[in-house]
């Protein structure tokens, strides 16, 4: 990882609003550090950056525990529901709500829970987890109603040719937000794009961007 790969992938967030008349400001970006070392992590923390992704329980815990207090831990991936107790009090905001059983322990524990996106398999592909499209308005409903704040919609589409070939995806994820949002106003956040195809997300309306080997390993593969 070099500062210059993570400044690079500042411009292309900025160049990428800008040319549909979004404020770059708007948009958060998520280091997905996975398997990334301490020291990688805290050369990004000390050029500035706070929001950092993870998608094991464990390897979250372990570099939390050695690194700053103030860093924005955002969990990104499928969570046991046996897991919860460890990473629950590190989290900023848990991206992966895809069943209710998990919203059910994750409003247990000490203190308020922390927010949760609703995660949809927006291309119904029967290998990830995630609420179908249809079910996305009850699963929002329910889970507030259980006290959890829902703060938005996470979805992965499916591997594209291209980088273009998402937008559809994405843009259905930004009707749905907007559909779900006339009843539950809280519901704004939008978590897509990934190392690949984070500029096509962020055309289509991404809140929070999900990118790691572009910053860890300066490749535009796609982020596991």
């Amino acid at each position: 990882m070099t500062i210059d790969a993570y400044q690079d992938v500042l411009g292309r967030i900025g160049r990428a609003a800008r040319e549909v008349g979004r404020d770059p400001t708007e948009i958060t970006l998520v280091a997905v550090s996975k398997g990334a070392g301490v020291p990688e992590i805290e050369r990004l923390y000390d050029a500035g950056h706070r929001d950092f992704g993870e998608n094991r329980a464990q390897e979250m815990l372990t570099k939390a525990n050695r690194l700053p207090p103030d860093i924005r831990w955002h969990f990104v991936g499928p969570l046991q529901t046996n897991k919860v107790r460890g990473i629950r009090p590190l989290t900023h905001l848990l991206h992966s709500m895809d069943r209710l059983r998990l919203a059910e322990t994750w409003l247990k524990g000490r203190g308020p829970a922390p927010p949760v996106l609703i995660q949809v398999n927006i291309g119904d592909e029967p290998q990830k987890s995630g609420f179908s499209v249809g079910e996305v308005p009850d699963a929002v409903s329910q889970t507030t109603n259980l006290g959890l704040e829902v703060e938005g919609l996470m979805a992965i589409p499916p591997r594209v040719s291209a980088p273009d070939d998402a937008a559809p995806f994405f843009a259905r994820m930004r009707a749905i937000r907007d559909e779900i949002s006339q009843e539950f106003p809280g519901v704004q956040a939008l978590s897509m794009g990934m190392t690949e195809d984070f500029e096509v997300a962020i055309t289509e309306g991404a809140t929070a961007i999900r990118v790691g080997r572009a910053i860890f390993r300066g490749t535009s593969a796609i982020d596991g």
